[in-house]
C-alpha cells in the first residue's frame, strides 16, 4: 500500500518532518482501505460531483491544489515572513489531506461517481478529519481539512488553512462560475 500512496502523492517528499509525512500517508492508506474507490480510480473520477460532465480528475485537481498551495506558501515566506509565518510541512500535509474524506463520501455505481450513503450523512471535511485524527495527524493539519470547504467559513482559519482554502477554490470556482 505504501508504494501506491507514494505513486499517488510524490509531493509527500516535500514534507520534511518524517513523522508528519508518515501520518499523512497513513491517512491516505486508511481511506483507501475503507473506500470502495481504488487508487487507480482517482485518476479517472471527477474531482467534484457539483459540476456535471467535468473532465478534470480527482488527482489532477488535488495535485494542482497542493502545488499552488506550496507556491503560495513559499511566496508568503519570501515577501511577508516578518509578519506572517507559514509552516510549510503543515501546509503541504493539509493540502494533501484536504479531500481525503471524499474517498468515504463518494462511491462508484454503474461506472459513475456518486455520493454514497455515508456521504449523505457526512461531508468530506468531517470524514477527512476523522481519518486524520485516527492516523495521529496533529490538530493544525486537521484544522486545514475541516476549514478548506464552506464549513470553514464559520470559524477563524490559520494562515495555512486560508492558503489551502483559496488554492482549492481557485481551481474549482472557474469551472463552476466563469464567464465563457
Amino acid at each position: 500500500m505504501k508504494d501506491t500512496i507514494l505513486k499517488l502523492w510524490p509531493e509527500l517528499e516535500w514534507i520534511k518532518n518524517e513523522e508528519l509525512r508518515e501520518k499523512t500517508a497513513r491517512t491516505w492508506e486508511m481511506a483507501l482501505e475503507r473506500s470502495s474507490i481504488r487508487a487507480e480510480d482517482l485518476e479517472k473520477i471527477p474531482f467534484t460531483l457539483l459540476i456535471p460532465g467535468i473532465k478534470v480528475s480527482f488527482m489532477e485537481h488535488k495535485r494542482c491544489v497542493v502545488h499552488i498551495a506550496r507556491e503560495c506558501g513559499l511566496k508568503i515566506q519570501e515577501f511577508l515572513h516578518k509578519e506572517l509565518h507559514v509552516d510549510m510541512d503543515v501546509l503541504i500535509s493539509g493540502a494533501i489531506l484536504a479531500d481525503v474524506g471524499k474517498l468515504l463520501e463518494y462511491e462508484i455505481k454503474n461506472g459513475k461517481s456518486v455520493q454514497g450513503r455515508y456521504g449523505q450523512y457526512l461531508r468530506h471535511p468531517f470524514s477527512g478529519v476523522s481519518l486524520a485524527e485516527q492516523a495521529g495527524v496533529p490538530a493544525e493539519v486537521c484544522h486545514i481539512i475541516a476549514a478548506h470547504a464552506d464549513e470553514g467559513n464559520l470559524i477563524k482559519r490559520s494562515t495555512e488553512a486560508y492558503i489551502v482554502h483559496h488554492a482549492d477554490y481557485m481551481t474549482f470556482l472557474p469551472f463552476k462560475n466563469r464567464i465563457t
